[in-house]
């Protein structure tokens, strides 16, 4: 090796090793659409939810500082390009169009979609009645893809907000509405108990990641991190704590 090569090499390694000593010693800013029940959403004027509760782990096992910013689902891609934001956690199905754009953790939730009807709806008794129809869904997520790659409806209606898809569905403004199955099944057995219902069999195949800019020295600690509290049991209770019930083999 040429002394210049081997000045480019140390060189590298101290920027790396800058960049993962900063990482521990700055406040880090976590981007979250704070209305995605049960994963982060405000309750009186804290923010909960299984994923808040789960990146707490993660930062307490790294010593991290870490601050909670909320958005917008759809800003938070770019708020990672832009490094406004240097984690996005909100429920982000990994998707290999998304992978060109940043960098996934390790999967932590096998996830899925479902639908919801009124409660008084007797036509949609699956997600295959749903052609034709007129269907809610949030702005940016998997859930369009799906609906446009396996459905043919009247008209998807997009939300920002996952909430305001629910209201128009209450309101008789659309005939259903589709969001990530934990979301939906949550709703529905709570805030929407007696006014809407499932309709049909959830569709599954979805795996949520953690959100990073591309390149970012996090991942690999969050992975580690992850395959941590999935082996000491902290992942199990958590789970439990939201969805009461052991959590599936990843």
């Amino acid at each position: 090796m040429s002394r210049r090569s081997f000045l480019k090499a140390v060189a590298v390694v101290a920027v790396l090793g800058a960049s993962l000593a900063h990482a521990d010693t700055r406040t880090l800013v976590v981007g979250t659409d704070t209305s995605f029940m049960p994963f982060e959403f405000k309750q009186g004027d804290k923010y909960v939810g299984f994923d808040l509760d789960l990146w707490a782990e993660i930062a307490k096992d790294q010593g991290w500082k870490y601050t909670i910013q909320p958005m917008d689902f759809a800003g938070l891609i770019p708020a990672l390009q832009t490094q406004n934001i240097d984690v996005a956690l909100s429920g982000m199905t990994i998707k290999e169009e998304r992978r060109k754009a940043i960098d996934f953790s390790a999967p932590y939730y096998d996830s899925g979609l479902a639908a919801m009807v009124q409660t008084g709806n007797t036509t949609v008794k699956s997600i295959d009645d749903l052609n034709g129809k007129v269907i809610a869904a949030k702005t940016g997520t998997a859930t369009i893809d799906w609906i446009k790659a396996h459905l043919k409806p009247k008209e998807i209606r997009q939300f920002p907000n996952i909430d305001q898809a629910y209201l128009a569905l209450e309101a008789g403004r659309v005939d259903a509405a589709m969001h990530d199955t934990p979301n939906v099944l949550f709703f529905a057995n709570n805030e929407g108990k007696g006014k809407v219902k499932v309709a049909g069999q959830p569709v599954s195949g979805d795996k949520y990641g953690i959100g990073f800019p591309k390149g970012s020295a996090l991942v690999p600690k969050v992975n580690a991190s992850l395959v941590k509290i999935k082996a000491d049991g902290r992942y199990a209770q958590i789970y439990k704590k939201w969805f009461g019930a052991e959590p599936p083999k990843m």
